[in-house]
């Protein structure tokens, strides 16, 4: 059956989104597969205790920077060989804090520096940028505020630089707070994967790994060699490593040395930490992928891994495409099913490309512990389906050319379950992100009343693990934003208009739950009004097409009348059609009662024919050809009923209150923020 454009342009997206993701999640497997190729470290005792420089970049970070410090003077390893350089571009309390921790330290023999270059320029890599100028070591590692190496780590790890070619060794992350909550462990769970399967097969192999910002140590002439540190992009990690590989060095990872480090417990501080990541992906694709392409020493497979690894948070976006095109296409009663028309093989396919596989990954991951690492695999798929719409502004962002800001992913120094991090200071607000969350939220619900209504209910896990993801996200921005003074702060009464804040958020937080419940509601009833007739009226076409017995197709007539009464009552008055701009007679539905109105006489004229006669053959396929006719207009429709003129000023309505609490809730931020700075 011929679709309308509009449909076909759909499901066309539709299609392309799901071979895209598909071969995306494919090479993930083939990564996994390549991870689990056994290969043997080398090592080399010719080092002895070669010079290192630990470079510790760190910006407002005071709950946990004295703690990297001091594991950093805790290693093994001679004092006369290390140089410890704080890179410090703090403009808060962590200033002072560290200036006191280095003097104690200095104090003690150690060759310590508390570096302040007067100035963010660069952020992160301006710091790298600015401390290399005075570096003169063999070795560089490097450690960002909340990790803590071990002791033993430049001794277990220094050894691996084995051959001469070997520019970076990146070891493997820990998480010291994994346990602590439902977004740790889904965390954890999602690095574990990065690191135990893609960074494993790509050091096990010819492919390009990246470097991880922190735990690692680089062969000085390997940065030199490469050009340094640059600021271009928010993944300066991700960019050196790449042209360190352009230029022939060699990267690997140690899985077998761990390094713990602070997992965000906020959620606001994950999607920030996500966001960064997403957007920096997209912009080293884009200075870097060309470049890839041409060097003629880059191997093809290398080439193709580095495209996947530096585009694939394209498939977030990809994601919402899909998010967004399910419903319309299930309304359309297009046939979504992998095989024919068989749900469970469908949903078999489904869980065998997803969560099937993954707990055999786990499994080979994780050995005897992967059961408990799999009933985490729930959280994750929640998590990352929530994601996708920050996610996915962070790709748009980049290709777009945003201005870069690097925004660090701020750390309490939370090791324990019963440790609280919501009075401290760093707790990040909301952002207008979590707004597209709830919108994609409502969304979801009413694609979930899609698929049941249009007999599909076997997509409503699909749908449902996505909305479940949006509003899981967005509850937690909420739940997340600070909304009470800071610890300082709070011994002194509140101001009549900071009570008033609090009010406001209490009530907003209401509203939004009201505006939320309110939403589905009205999606229900505009589905059950609107677009639930037409599903009936097409079943009941269904029948007649496949039917030759008068009564019966009398009966389907009958109920497509009381069904077409409905729709004229929420049409316009003047035209009845659902089509603002450009109507066309095939979505008018005074045409379409007329066919239904000429099937029903022609019925009646048939019914007073003898069956065995040709005239009655010849006028039951006419009824079975109109009926398909009127079944093609209803469906060419069917779209347009979503965007009526009621369901566009309700959605609108909607749009404007959810705003108008954010705005709200913004001017409540605003307060409490003023207060703490003013003090008063």
């Amino acid at each position: 059956m011929a679709l309308n454009p509009f449909t076909q342009f759909i499901f066309d997206l539709f299609i392309l989104s799901a071979i895209i993701i598909t071969a995306y999640t494919c090479n993930f497997y083939y990564l996994a597969y390549l991870s689990g190729k056994r290969k043997d470290a080398l090592l080399t005792s010719e080092h002895g205790t070669p010079s290192v420089t630990i470079q510790l970049p760190i910006y407002n970070e005071k709950y946990v920077a004295k703690r990297l410090i001091d594991a950093v003077c805790d290693l093994d390893y001679p004092k006369e060989k290390m140089r410890i350089m704080v890179l410090d571009d703090s403009d808060d309390d962590t200033v002072e804090l560290l200036g006191n921790t280095v003097n104690d330290y200095k104090e003690k023999g150690f060759r310590i520096e508390h570096v302040r270059r007067g100035t963010r320029k660069g952020y992160k890599a301006g710091a790298l940028k600015y401390a290399m100028q005075t570096t003169d070591t063999d070795y560089v590692a490097i450690f960002d505020a909340d990790f803590i190496p071990p002791n033993w780590f430049l001794k277990r790890a220094i050894p691996h630089f084995s051959k001469s070619n070997i520019g970076l060794v990146q070891c493997r992350w820990g998480h010291v707070n994994e346990n602590y909550s439902a977004i740790t462990q889904a965390q954890a769970l999602s690095l574990d994967f990065h690191f135990l399967i893609e960074q494993k097969a790509k050091s096990n192999s010819h492919l390009f790994m990246n470097f991880n910002g922190t735990a690692g140590i680089w062969k000085r002439e390997c940065i030199e060699d490469a050009g340094g540190w640059h600021t271009a992009t928010l993944v300066e990690d991700l960019d050196l490593s790449y042209r360190a590989q352009m230029k022939g060095w060699k990267c690997v990872f140690l899985p077998d040395i761990i390094v713990n480090a602070e997992l965000p417990v906020q959620m606001n501080a994950a999607k920030r930490q996500q966001f960064r990541w997403a957007k920096g992906s997209i912009q080293c694709a884009i200075k870097l992928l060309t470049d890839i392409a041409i060097k003629r020493k880059v191997a093809i497979e290398a080439k193709v891994q580095a495209f996947i690894q530096l585009t694939r948070h394209i498939v977030y976006p990809l994601m919402l495409v899909q998010f967004l095109a399910l419903p319309i296409l299930l309304a359309s009663h297009m046939n979504l099913y992998v095989v024919s028309f068989i749900p469970a093989l469908t949903i078999a396919t489904y869980l065998a490309m997803g969560p099937g596989a993954y707990i055999m990954i786990i499994q080979s991951m994780y050995q005897k512990s992967w059961k408990s690492k799999a009933k985490i695999l729930p959280a994750l798929l929640v998590y990352n389906a929530g994601m996708s719409v920050n996610n996915s502004v962070a790709v748009f962002d980049a290709v777009l050319g945003k201005k870069n800001e690097f925004l660090r992913t701020p750390k309490y120094g939370i090791l324990k379950t019963k440790d609280d991090w919501k009075t401290n200071a760093y707790n990040l607000p909301f952002s207008q992100v979590t707004l597209l969350e709830l919108f994609f939220g409502v969304y979801g619900i009413i694609g979930i009343f899609v698929a049941i209504f249009s007999n599909n209910p076997i997509f409503v896990p699909i749908i449902g693990l996505q909305t479940v993801g949006f509003f899981y996200i967005a509850y937690m921005s909420l739940s997340h934003t600070r909304f009470k003074r800071n610890k300082s702060s709070e011994q002194r009464i509140l101001s009549k208009s900071e009570k008033m804040a609090n009010t406001v958020y209490k009530l907003s937080m209401i509203g939004i739950l009201a505006i939320i419940v309110f939403g589905a509601v009205m999606a229900f009833n505009g589905y059950n009004t609107d677009i639930y007739p037409l599903d009936r009226m097409r079943g009941h076409l269904d029948g007649i097409i496949g039917s030759s017995d008068p009564v019966a197709i009398q009966n389907h007539l009958n109920a497509i009348n009381a069904d077409m009464a409905i729709v004229l009552d929420n049409l316009p008055d003047n035209n009845k059609n659902p089509v603002w701009i450009f109507p066309t007679e095939s979505t008018n539905f005074l045409r379409i009662q007329a066919d239904v109105d000429y099937l029903v006489t022609s019925i009646q004229k048939i019914s007073a024919i003898p069956k065995d006669s040709s005239a009655y053959h010849t006028g039951m396929m006419d009824i079975s050809d109109r009926a398909l006719l009127i079944k093609t207009n209803l469906m060419d429709a069917t779209p347009y009923m979503y965007v009526s003129i009621s369901n566009v000023l309700l959605s609108t309505i909607w749009i404007a209150a959810i705003i108008g609490i954010f705005a709200a809730l913004k001017r409540k931020k605003e307060q409490l923020k003023e207060a703490d700075e003013t003090g008063v």
